[in-house]
């Protein structure tokens, strides 16, 4: 990672706690009503093809003793009452400002995968991974929606992880090495500009139901 694009990864993070504050804190106690501890979901993900880190988010679903593998349809009936919004509206992610803060994370990136992925894709994950993970990125921009319809009919875990392994983590990874060969500063900020408004378009279309 540049030190330009570190700087600038600070300096949004900083902006965005600032921002989000009061917001966040009438969310985090907003969600301690209705559903209680924890209020924050903690996962493993990876950095590096070898380096782990614990990515911080908002609770959206209940508590399970198993949890592995990506979202899919199989997990529908976990959600909390209002966690398909926090998710929609990727209010869940805030918290990953604290990744970015760390140093686990980048603003724009790809999204950091769960070891069992990286560990069974070695080359793959090798090349993806010399970008440091994001929040968002051009994966995320142009693949998530389609990621999420195809996951939500998967009705069991093993489906939901042949899909995923088959039909999005190429498809991402293709994508991810496309923002490696042209990241610039200037291209993160057309990113970030492109998810705000990608998740402000949510929110008022969800205002018009």
């Amino acid at each position: 990672m540049t030190w330009q694009k570190r700087s600038l990864d600070i300096f949004l993070a900083c902006v965005g706690i600032l921002f989000f504050a009061i917001p966040f804190a009438v969310l985090f106690l907003f969600l301690m009503a209705v559903q209680g501890r924890p209020i924050f979901y903690l996962s493993e993900r990876m950095k590096s093809p070898n380096e782990g880190f614990l990515l911080w988010k908002l609770r959206s679903m209940e508590m399970s003793a198993v949890n592995s593998g990506v979202t899919g349809g199989d997990k529908q009936a976990r959600y909390t009452r209002y966690g398909k919004r926090l998710r929609r509206l990727r209010l869940d992610e805030i918290p990953q400002l604290w990744n970015v803060l760390k140093g686990d994370m980048s603003l724009v990136g790809p999204r950091p995968p769960l070891r069992l992925y990286v560990e069974d894709f070695p080359e793959l994950y090798q090349r993806v991974l010399t970008s440091r993970p994001g929040i968002t990125g051009l994966a995320t921009l142009t693949y998530h929606q389609h990621e999420t319809e195809l996951l939500a009919k998967c009705v069991t875990a093993e489906q939901t992880d042949t899909v995923y392994r088959r039909r999005c983590i190429p498809q991402k990874a293709r994508l991810d090495l496309t923002y490696q060969e042209h990241q610039s500063v200037c291209f993160d900020l057309e990113i970030l500009a492109q998810t705000v408004g990608k998740v402000f378009s949510v929110r008022k279309s969800r205002a018009r139901k």
